[in-house]
């Protein structure tokens, strides 16, 4: 079974329950969450290769509150395990990333990817069924010509709603090293999938042939000093991405400047503090994420203990840093003992790219005014959840005694991370995804 609970608390408060189990497999762990460019629809991803879309309910005048609640739309196989022969791997269905296209008509798109492949998906309904045919018997049978006397004219007969997701294209074959992320284009006919050492740009209507934008391998592997983490298209010009580090830099590049974009345009990386350099520096300053802010003026980007906010316009040094747990500090040796210090946390702006998002750990996440400088610690659980109750902020204490509404340190359990996190465009309804659970919260007000 699927576990999806659902919620709304501080800001945001729970309704009820969507699909819910005690139990739960590897293949459940929810591993992307994605609004469309509208909101009415999110879907999310699972290590099973799984893709769920759940769709927004449409005001009711007897109950007006539930305008805001989500509910199973479709659900599909994305992706299955492969095996690699040539190079005797086994390549796994979980999904990466999923990323949504603009709609054209009544139907949606959105691609998906796991390590190697991106799939583009329609999802369309179907209403009507066609009767009547001439050549075919009403269970589908070919009828013998010599028993055909007369002709009919088909009609289409009403049928219950039936949604579909069909795979419209497939690009394959061009990654040898794991798809970390991939950017729908502005201009709508390109998109870029991004692996540890390239980027490739495809069009959207040609599966065979890509052309690589980026290629950071050395010719000596031994060489190989830092990989790609994550890349994204500006959200207004075509012809800008951005793509971070595990060094913690990230590179502007402008496709008009040249065909491969190996050298950028601007480079963005915060000098190192020399009294905080320890064994760890290198690894808790790589970039797990970064995306543009909806007006395209700024970077947003996560590392393990921060998020930054960078201005285009200011290469040297970020406008903002915000400190998501950095009471962590004091724990990064147990946190490289039980790899912890290796997860990918990702962040997200909201409509207005006022309030920034990001996941931490003991299923919190923190949210950053960027107005009035105030943040919040919130929780997404079950046991602090009871639906249409507002969420109570959470404090972590460390060392000393812990007030009542405190939780040590100590007591944290890593085990339970909020990784994936996602904000409506336009309104304040969020999705976070804890382990095999999908909450969404509601403003208050709604």
């Amino acid at each position: 079974m699927k576990c999806f609970s659902r919620y709304l608390p501080y800001l945001f408060r729970p309704p009820s329950t969507l699909h819910s189990s005690s139990c739960h497999t590897e293949a459940d762990i929810i591993s992307t969450v994605e609004f469309n460019s509208t909101g009415e629809l999110l879907a999310t991803g699972d290590k099973g290769g799984r893709v769920v879309v759940f769709q927004r309910e449409q005001e009711s005048k007897n109950q007006p509150h539930r305008r805001g609640e989500y509910n199973v739309y479709s659900t599909f196989q994305s992706h299955e395990p492969e095996f690699d022969y040539l190079k005797s791997l086994e390549i796994e269905e979980k999904i990466n990333k999923i990323r949504w296209l603009p709609q054209q008509n009544a139907a949606y798109f959105l691609l998906s990817t796991n390590d190697k492949t991106v799939k583009l998906w329609k999802i369309s309904e179907r209403d009507k069924r066609p009767e009547g045919y001439n050549l075919k018997d009403e269970d589908g049978r070919i009828r013998d010509p010599t028993t055909i006397t007369a002709l009919r004219v088909p009609v289409l007969r009403p049928m219950d709603l039936m949604v579909e997701a069909t795979p419209r294209r497939v690009f394959s074959n061009a990654h040898t090293y794991h798809i970390n992320s991939i950017s729908v284009n502005s201009d709508y006919e390109t998109f870029m999938s991004t692996d540890d050492l390239r980027i490739n740009l495809w069009n959207l209507e040609i599966t065979n042939r890509s052309f690589n934008i980026v290629d950071i391998k050395p010719v000596n592997m031994e060489e190989l000093t830092e990989v790609i983490t994550a890349a994204e298209f500006h959200p207004h010009q075509c012809n800008t991405f951005v793509y971070s580090s595990s060094k913690g830099s990230i590179r502007l590049c402008d496709m008009r400047a040249s065909a491969l974009c190996d050298n950028h345009s601007k480079f963005f990386e915060e000098p190192e503090d020399p009294s905080n350099r320890s064994f760890f520096s290198e690894i808790i300053s790589s970039i797990s994420d970064v995306k543009f802010s909806h007006s395209g003026r700024y970077l947003m980007t996560r590392d393990y203990l921060t998020v930054k906010v960078w201005d285009l316009n200011m290469e040297s040094k970020p406008l903002e840093t915000y400190q998501v747990h950095d009471y962590l500090r004091s724990k990064l040796c147990s946190l490289y003992e039980n790899d912890c210090i290796f997860d990918k946390f990702e962040c997200v702006w909201n409509g207005s790219d006022s309030v920034i998002m990001t996941g931490s750990y003991n299923n919190f996440f923190r949210m950053f005014d960027r107005n009035t400088k105030r943040d919040v610690t919130l929780e997404a659980s079950r046991e602090n959840s009871k639906p249409r109750a507002i969420l109570k902020p959470r404090k972590v204490c460390v060392g000393g005694k812990c007030r009542k509404d405190e939780i040590s340190v100590d007591s944290l359990d890593f085990s339970k991370k909020i990784l994936h996190t996602a904000w409506h465009p336009y309104e304040n309804i969020i999705a976070v995804a804890a382990t095999n659970n999908l909450y969404i919260f509601q403003d208050k007000v709604n």
